[in-house]
């Protein structure tokens, strides 16, 4: 069986000289910025979320119509394919090219609600749920409700027709199309609403025009092949091209319009599209049913359904056990039997009135049914979205525990439903014969889809038969046996390109290479896709998944963390950086092409490694919970020589003469600002890097004045909480343009004392670290050193945890709340009877009962720093802000701001770049105030506002003064 391994040859990459060619004959008409040519950058943009690799020859970074004509013009004269990205989370090999890749993700932004939340206008660029988030306030939503929504983006929602758990096939991205604007690859533009649209259509297109009309006459006089299409789209079906936009349009330009949704970017580029929103049902009931086998459980989806139910999730008996040793899972699972299964179900309605008829109406809908113990359905926001997590929890359940050097492969294929229960079981069945144990089945079962999750090594030619005999099997068993679809909503791609026509048959899939053909003459448009007469396409280009470092080896590449990676539009996402990291172990293995491997490893340590912020939000968002910011750690770690280790352990030790030298350089260096002007010092510190070669902290015209004066004096006796100053706090002072009439420390004693308690300031608090400098940067050891040192403090000062213990900077607070597996045993026995707590945790939850708001601002702004969203504190600091003011505001861009304790020093472009799109929200307002929970990424946020962002404590201290 002939196959083909992606590798990274020398004739899989660009030599230095072609690629520099390239990029200067794309620069007559693109910025050269926008222009990536790095080997670096062409491997970290190799990958999408399939098991496919393909290594660009160039990567452009597009911004206007005209360029987009213009690459179809100059992929034309060069004989280049062209391949358009937004997401990369493309399941299907849809979003990777070995030509030119135009990302369309990071320019392609614009949105705007029109007719009162009726419609909205996307450009591709747009996130399905920032979509959703600018349509909340019309109780609106898009239609389409796929899983990857908080990363996916309209462009890959449009071109692979996504759908998901709700949508069904009624308000999936077809159903809900009002217009389009797109460009074919001659360059024509068609804005679809216009009112002369199909006149200009056809005057500009005539050939396509015609073809589509003549096409539209061929399936219309087909009574068979009409027929056949009716009925395989009122099932879930993305294989091939949405040929029921020949029946349900007359004009060609709606024809072609209805056409591109699910075309997968092989036929035009979709530069707007205008949906209808569809209502977005906020009252919810929500239930797990456990059935003894399959059959009961699609037994039940009819009903289910005719009852109104939005979602039916099905779950197999592997599935449900992937899960069951999850928190929060109920414990009836383990007990089910081996044929068991399950099904999430959920009711929605609009109106809150009408809960009592939606409750009354699904427990009628479970009443008859096979179950193995009673239905239980919740109203409570909490438990439904624990129902959801166990649901949400199946896929990265297999990918935790998949084998080192695999990929996890979710496909997904729809049977008419009322076999759905017979296709399962036969789909089990086909994995015992290849040997998936692993594998699982759920799926949204009220459109008879399923999806299927297995481990697949592609290291080895025997991997590939294995992969090879069992998609042979599963297309004979869902063509074949059942009549379904190969591809619900996932899109063709080129893992089903070969088995198009075996769906479809011959006649509707010579339509489909017409339409190709007309529309694409020179095939040069993501080419592959769909359309593909390699009937081992599926097993070409397939993605190498070396074994690397274990933080990692669990990725599969989907790209769920790239929108929370501050550096995603200054150098690498943790999703890049793992894939870089991956090409060079393959080159070091394979002992191939020594100078791009000499490349990748000398733009690594700066793309990947120092502008890293460590600050764990992809983690947030990754299905298998991987931060990628522990593999910079082990990196920056294995950098450092014995003797910096050595000298960071001493550090450890001697904080407090570390804490006096930075407030000393502080202080000179305002001296030396106040003496030789403000732009000295920062033309200095630049002049001085240059000739280093190395990253030393610029100065710049924001940075903090030294703490003023000794520590408050506190006594501990009767105090209800230790307050722990951090190092932070205890060395910086105010921001130039900050008022200085109070210090953190004091502004938190005085909202206490108003609220009848005392706090206790240990005399001897200087010196103490809660040892996250010291991880961030990779000193380990260090690390260790400092924050045991800490826990033994905390327990001395609260009295062997009878009181707890608050720490007023929130990047700290976690590092100490995480500290347990760093700690000795006789300290993490300490640790567990310690109480740590958050200020914004302690504020909201103790002092605010206590306290009365006698000052409120109008308006504030809030940026949450990393720390804050990963404890789950950001509902308590807005509360604690709503307390204080009368409009609070957290930005939708709202994100990490990339300070990361030093990196806003050492690497400012990266703070300037994590807070462009922040800044520019905040920039639209006009806020009374503006607060955070972290000197440095208070720092941060000031230098990318130019307003002055402090701490939330004094917000309260103001608004508690009598």
């Amino acid at each position: 069986m002939a196959t083909a391994i992606a590798s990274s040859s020398s004739d899989s990459t660009n030599s230095t000289t072609g690629s520099a060619v390239l990029k200067q004959r794309l620069s007559v008409f693109i910025d050269p910025s926008r222009i990536l040519i790095r080997p670096i950058d062409l491997v970290a943009y190799a990958s999408d979320a399939s098991f496919y690799r393909l290594i660009p020859k160039a990567v452009v970074l597009s911004k206007t119509v005209a360029e987009i004509q213009k690459l179809f013009q100059f992929s034309h004269e060069q004989r280049i394919p062209l391949t358009f990205r937004a997401g990369g989370t493309s399941l299907s090999g849809q979003t990777i090219s070995d030509g030119i890749l135009v990302d369309v993700g990071r320019y392609w932004r614009d949105v705007r609600v029109e007719g009162s939340g009726k419609l909205i206008r996307l450009q591709p660029g747009v996130i399905g749920a920032h979509a959703n988030a600018v349509l909340m306030k019309h109780a609106a939503k898009i239609g389409p409700d796929p899983a990857s929504i908080n990363t996916c983006r309209i462009g890959g929602i449009l071109s692979n027709n996504s759908s998901g758990m709700c949508c069904g096939v009624v308000q999936n991205a077809y159903h809900t199309l009002e217009s389009l604007t797109f460009i074919l690859p001659s360059g024509t533009r068609i804005y679809t609403a216009d009112a002369d649209a199909d006149e200009q259509f056809r005057a500009k297109e005539p050939e396509l025009a015609r073809g589509l009309l003549e096409m539209k006459g061929r399936i219309e006089s087909d009574p068979g092949m009409a027929g056949r299409i009716r009925s395989k789209y009122r099932m879930k079906n993305t294989t091939g091209y949405s040929l029921n936009a020949f029946l349900d349009f007359h004009r060609p330009v709606e024809i072609f319009r209805n056409l591109l949704v699910g075309a997968e970017g092989t036929l035009a580029f979709i530069a707007e599209a205008v949906l209808r929103t569809v209502p977005d049902l906020q009252v919810k009931y929500t239930g797990l049913l456990l059935f003894p086998g399959l059959h009961a459980a699609a037994d039940a989806i009819v009903p289910l359904r005719e009852a109104g139910a939005a979602a039916l999730e099905i779950m197999d008996r592997a599935a449900l056990r992937s899960v069951e040793d999850q928190p929060g899972v109920p414990a009836s699972l383990k007990r089910l039997s081996e044929d068991a299964a399950g099904l999430l179900v959920e009711f929605q309605v609009a109106d809150e009135h009408d809960r009592p008829n939606l409750e009354a109406r699904s427990l009628d809908a479970v009443a008859n049914l096979t179950l193995t113990e009673p239905p239980v359905f919740t109203h409570d926001p909490a438990e439904q979205a624990q129902l959801w997590k166990i649901r949400a929890g199946m896929f990265p359940s297999v990918g935790a525990v998949r084998k080192s050097g695999t990929t996890v492969i979710i496909e997904d294929v729809a049977f008419p439903v009322e076999r759905l229960a017979d296709a399962a079981i036969d789909l089990t069945r086909l994995f015992k014969k290849h040997g998936y144990d692993n594998a699982i089945i759920f799926g949204h079962a009220k459109d008879g889809n399923l999806h299927f999750v297995i481990t697949q090594g592609f290291n080895e030619q025997k991997l590939v038969d294995q992969y090879a005999q069992f998609i042979d099997d599963v297309v004979a068993l869902v063509v074949k046996k059942y009549d379904g679809a190969l591809k619900a909503e996932h899109g063709t791609g080129r893992n089903m390109a070969p088995f198009v026509e075996t769906e479809w048959g011959p006649e509707a899939y010579e339509i489909m290479q017409r339409l190709k053909q007309l529309a694409d003459p020179e095939n040069l448009l993501n080419p592959g896709v769909i359309i593909n007469p390699d009937h081992n396409a599926h097993l070409s280009d397939l993605k190498r998944m070396p074994v690397v470092e274990s933080e990692v080896d669990k990725c599969i590449e989907c790209g769920y963390c790239e929108p929370k990676c501050p550096s995603r539009e200054l150098t690498l996402t943790p999703r890049q950086r793992i894939v870089v990291r991956r090409e060079i172990v393959r080159l070091e293995a394979s002992g191939s092409n020594p100078e791009l491997r000499a490349a990748l490893e000398a733009d690594f340590p700066y793309m990947a490694l120092d502008t890293c912020a460590v600050d764990g939000l992809c983690a947030t968002t990754c299905p298998v919970s991987i931060d990628t910011g522990n593999l910079t750690k082990l990196f920056r770690q294995i950098r450092h020589s014995e003797s910096a280790h050595r000298r960071a352990v001493r550090l450890a030790r001697n904080f407090a003469l570390l804490e006096r030298c930075v407030r000393l350089g502080l202080t000179l260096g305002h001296l030396f600002a106040s003496i030789f002007g403000a732009s000295a010092l920062p033309a200095l510190t630049r002049r001085l890097r240059e000739v280093l070669k190395r990253p030393i902290p610029m100065w710049g015209n924001d940075m903090p004045k030294p703490r003023k004066g000794v520590l408050p004096v506190t006594s501990g006796s009767g105090a209800a909480a230790v307050y722990f100053p951090t190092c932070i706090s205890r060395v910086f002072g105010s921001l130039p343009g900050e008022p200085e009439d109070v210090t953190v420390m004091g502004a938190l004693l005085n909202v206490a004392q108003r609220a009848g308690m005392t706090l206790y300031i240990p005399k001897d608090v200087v010196g103490t670290c809660c040892g996250v400098p010291f991880s961030s940067k990779g000193y380990n050891r260090a690390h260790v050193e400092a924050v045991n040192t800490a826990i033994e403090h905390f327990w001395e000062w609260s009295q062997h945890g009878s009181i707890p213990v608050v720490l007023d900077t929130s990047p700290c607070s976690y590092g100490l709340l995480t500290s347990r597996p760093y700690l000795k045993p006789e300290n993490q026995a300490k640790y567990d009877r310690l109480r740590i707590l958050d200020s914004i945790e302690f504020v909201n939850d103790t002092l605010l009962p206590r306290l009365s708001s006698n000052r409120k601002v109008h308006s504030v702004a809030l940026h949450p720093v990393c720390s804050v969203i990963k404890m789950s504190l950001t509902a308590k600091l807005v509360n604690v802000a709503r307390f204080c003011s009368d409009v609070v505001t957290v930005p939708a861009a709202a994100g990490c701001c990339g300070f990361a304790g030093d990196r806003g020093f050492l690497f400012p472009e990266l703070t300037e770049s994590a807070t462009l799109h922040e800044a520019a929200e905040v920039a639209q307002g006009n806020y009374d105030g503006y607060y955070s929970s972290s000197r440095t990424c208070e720092i941060g946020m000031t230098r990318a506002t130019g307003k002055i962002y402090r701490s939330f404590i004094y917000l309260v201290d103001h608004s508690t003064r009598p």
